[in-house]
């Protein structure tokens, strides 16, 4: 994580989720509209884009969960709060709207941390799109997605959905998820590929909070390169992807983790990982 913040402090009230780290670097952001089934707010988005802003710069956060309360995990933007109100903005108000959500994708996709999203409910929407911007994604047997934007009278591709879907579950399928937004059910997901695993309801925090412990006390400098790496070669050629992983590899043979790796290796014991 970068040590240069300079100026700005950490935000330590985030309003419109709630925000929890623990001892062990696990940072979760929790959806608390169950009511709305986590419906996002204009508010909610913002504060997200900007959490994801401040993540890099903090030495404290090794994993981010991202989950939801009651039976949704997201169901998207709020039809009232939301969609009522953009009829009424101009066009570029409108561009400030769509690009600030893309934001959140982005910063997502870019965060130097592994992302899991707990998916304890409905993903729709832009609920959907967050899910698919994580790293892994564990869903409780009750969770579904629905891609419903064209269910609404808008393009299937929203929030990179058209970029991030079809190199999880190729085009043939997501042409489809997108076209028709109909709803997937966890064992539909996990066979398709936007699942990486599915458990009972009941399950999905202990699943969840173990599975964020065995990466925060891992080599989190190497599983931050290697997220880096996944996301930027989406877009390279070989030979590109083959010249950023050889530097990036000669980069790491010199950090303090894998120096770790070889003494604990002659000692005969387990590594202790600093994230160095």
């Amino acid at each position: 994580m970068s040590p240069f913040r300079a100026s700005a402090p950490f935000t330590e009230n985030w309003k419109h989720f709630d925000f929890a780290l623990d001892d062990s670097g696990i940072a979760t952001v929790t959806f608390t509209r169950p009511d709305k089934l986590n419906a996002l707010t204009f508010d909610s988005y913002a504060d997200l884009r900007d959490l994801l802003a401040e993540l890099p710069n903090r030495d404290d956060v090794k994993v981010l969960v991202i989950t939801g309360t009651g039976r949704g995990f997201s169901s998207g933007g709020d039809v009232n709060e939301i969609i009522g109100a953009l009829l009424e903005l101009d066009s570029r108000a409108l561009l400030d709207f769509t690009r600030m959500t893309g934001q959140v994708v982005q910063r997502m996709r870019e965060l130097p941390l592994p992302i899991i999203a707990a998916i304890n409910g409905i993903a729709a929407g832009a609920g959907s799109v967050i899910a698919l911007a994580a790293d892994l994604r564990i869903l409780a047997r009750s969770a579904s997605y629905s891609f419903l934007f064209t269910k609404v009278g808008l393009a299937g591709a929203d929030m990179g959905s058209a970029y991030l879907l079809p190199r999880l579950v190729g085009l043939g399928r997501a042409t489809e998820l997108l076209l028709l937004g109909d709803k997937v059910d966890a064992d539909a997901a996990e066979r398709i590929g936007i699942a990486n695993r599915v458990v009972e309801d009941e399950d999905l925090p202990s699943v969840t909070s173990e599975l964020a412990r065995r990466l925060a006390s891992g080599p989190t400098f190497a599983y931050g390169a290697t997220k880096m790496l996944l996301t930027r070669e989406l877009d390279m050629d070989l030979g590109g992807s083959l010249e950023l992983e050889a530097m990036t590899q000669a980069l790491l043979m010199t950090a303090e983790d894998h120096k770790e790796f070889y003494a604990a290796f002659k000692e005969g014991r387990n590594p202790v990982w600093t994230g160095r």
